[in-house]
């Protein structure tokens, strides 16, 4: 039995469910989660869209369809018995699913480690209580674990097996109307709905200034499922003002691979734009009561996963107030316009690279999982 609940969530449970039937066809893999899971072969339960928010105001918005998602999966999991309990990220919906599993006798695993090390450390003891291991995909979380005395595995990051165009530049960017010889900024919003609100109008206002100092610049949006198609009216900015943009759904991998420079919203985007070699600008903005609640709280200096991978930063982040039209565009035009910038920005991604493991990070996991799941009670 498989949760996650979130996109880049879906998309490790995708490569865990195709890695697990590979080791084990006749295996049966059921749960929460997305389309990405569903088509790698698993029996959804629930769907996470919907759900998924971040900021601690949001989520009150979405409690009462969570509280009924738990239930039944906790149903499921009586009836069924699973052979093991696979929670991955989500933390404040998966960890009421940990008691469940408890009581009812079912090892559990951990694959993709919340984030502890940015704020809330004192979940570790919840970890600690119930989880027979965690399966973790940053190098530096492995130390945490340990110290705590939780078994713990670093497993490689899945991005650096599934960050992989479908296409080449030439074909993408022909396909969205746009010119393959023309510079491109893609654009990262977000995949839930709060993000977008908070994020894409000013990414929209930040792209008419980057095309006053860029000539013939383009823009590609990268849609995340399951969005409603009103998030993505303040791009009506941009063909107003005869700006070429276009939007793929599902299509992250190919419209970074598509890009020269990139704007993404901090997240597993900026991992997949590092693994693609992608100078960037990681944005970010809360709705002001939870970032007022949760920065009384976080404990990390930066909040870009590259700059947390890297130790130091690498790649400038605009968050919340620092977040603006003019400093987006400030940022982008020396990394299209000063090639030294870029390469050197390039250069500094390549070692990302390397910290985040060797390629098989998902057979790894899965080959973990089944062993706890073999060993049974108590593993």
């Amino acid at each position: 039995m498989i949760s996650c609940g979130e996109a880049s969530g879906d998309l490790y449970a995708g490569g865990l469910v195709s890695a697990l039937r590979q080791l084990e066809p006749a295996i049966d893999v059921f749960g929460f989660g997305g389309p990405r899971m569903a088509a790698a072969g698993a029996r959804l339960s629930g769907d996470f869209r919907g759900i998924s928010v971040t900021g601690l105001v949001e989520a009150l918005r979405v409690v009462p369809r969570s509280w009924l998602m738990l239930r039944r999966l906790a149903d499921e999991a009586a009836r069924l018995r699973p052979d093991v309990f696979v929670a991955i990220d989500f933390p404040d919906f998966n960890f009421r699913l940990l008691p469940v599993m408890k009581k009812l006798g079912i090892p559990v695993v951990y694959y993709v480690s919340p984030q502890l090390w940015a704020w809330r450390e004192g979940r570790i003891e919840t970890l600690k209580k119930y989880v027979g291991r965690m399966l973790v995909i940053f190098p530096f979380e492995t130390e945490m674990y340990q110290k705590a005395g939780v078994p713990v595995e670093f497993v490689g990051h899945p991005m650096v097996d599934l960050a992989v165009p479908t296409r080449d530049r030439t074909d993408v960017l022909a396909a969205a109307g746009l010119d393959s010889l023309r510079p491109v900024v893609a654009l990262l919003p977000g995949s839930r709905r709060n993000e977008l609100t908070e994020i894409l109008p000013t990414l929209a206002d930040a792209a008419i200034l980057i095309a006053r100092r860029v000539p013939r610049v383009q823009f590609l949006v990268a849609r995340a499922p399951a969005l409603d198609d009103a998030l993505f009216e303040p791009l009506a900015r941009l063909r107003e003002a005869g700006l070429p943009v276009a939007i793929l759904s599902e299509s992250a991998d190919d419209v970074l691979g598509a890009s020269d420079v990139v704007v993404t919203a901090s997240g597993t985007a900026t991992i997949q734009a590092a693994l693609h070699g992608r100078p960037m600008v990681i944005v970010y903005r809360l709705a002001a009561l939870t970032y007022g609640i949760a920065r009384r709280f976080v404990r990390v200096n930066t909040y870009g996963m590259v700059n947390l991978v890297a130790g130091k930063p690498i790649v400038p982040e605009l968050i919340q107030h620092h977040f603006t039209a003019e400093a987006v565009a400030a940022e982008v035009e020396p990394l299209l316009n000063d090639g030294v910038r870029a390469g050197d920005m390039r250069q500094a991604l390549a070692s990302v690279r390397v910290r985040l493991g060797a390629p098989g990070a998902s057979a790894r996991a899965a080959a973990a999982i089944l062993r706890v799941a073999t060993a049974g009670p108590g593993s």
